[in-house]
């Protein structure tokens, strides 16, 4: 296991998106530290998940992301993402095919390769998923889901976790195991977190920085210091 640094960073650097004549993102700069939590909210079309998109280069965008270790030599960024949805969660086959078919070059057709069977295994055990290595993917619930998704993400473990609103339709035990195991990796591992979350209770407990967002960035902070920001109480209103 890495103890946490602190001298990694990752700088999202006026970042623009369009859409033909509709502009998505005007401007945005984010300055990321490893061992840090930076959750970014704001109302439904606001930008954020195109945000998330444009940090992986999956839509066209200006601007820049730059990684930085900690002896600043510019390496190319490592990136764990975890989605609103997995698209093949209505799939037959077990969770030790699906964490093979994203992380191994073994493939899943042929018998089990017993060394990255218990590779796997050891790495689901972090997230409180080992027993689940056998199981039907399209048999789990929505937390059990959530905790291979996110050992999927983190395998091997990256310089940034991004992170979309993948706890929605979770139920509220869920939710505090998932902030609970976020809040682990952040204390233990030398990675940074960007989540997207509405569940503004837990953010106040676990964020480190709040990103309010509105195409541009409106406010960011500390959680009690957005919460009570008039750009915040005109969104959402008083918590």
């Amino acid at each position: 296991m890495n103890e946490k640094c602190g001298y990694c960073c990752t700088r999202i650097k006026n970042i623009n998106v369009s859409f033909g004549k509709k502009q998505v993102l005007k401007n945005v700069n984010i300055h990321i530290h490893c061992g840090k939590l930076n959750v970014i909210i704001g109302e439904n079309g606001a930008g954020k998940s195109t945000l998330l998109k444009a940090i992986l280069g999956e839509v066209q965008h200006e601007g820049e992301i730059i990684f930085k270790d900690r002896e600043n030599s510019g390496n190319k960024i490592r990136i764990g993402y975890v989605p609103q949805k997995l698209e093949i969660e209505n799939s037959p086959a077990t969770v030790y095919d699906v964490v093979t078919s994203f992380t191994s070059n073994h493939p899943v057709f042929l018998n089990k390769n017993r060394v990255e069977y218990n590779r796997i295994k050891k790495h689901l055990e972090d997230f409180g998923a080992d027993k689940l290595i056998d199981a039907k993917i399209n048999s789990l619930s929505g937390g059990e889901l959530q905790r291979v998704m996110l050992a999927i993400a983190t395998m091997p473990y990256p310089d940034l976790l991004i992170l979309d609103e993948p706890i929605s339709g979770i139920d509220r035990n869920g939710k505090k195991q998932f902030y609970e195991k976020i809040n682990y990796l952040k204390e233990n591992y030398d990675l940074a977190i960007i989540l997207v979350s509405h569940d503004f209770d837990y953010v106040e407990k676990y964020a480190d920085k709040v990103i309010l967002l509105d195409k541009t960035i409106i406010a960011k902070g500390k959680p009690e210091e957005i919460f009570k920001s008039k750009e915040f109480i005109d969104r959402f209103g008083e918590i």
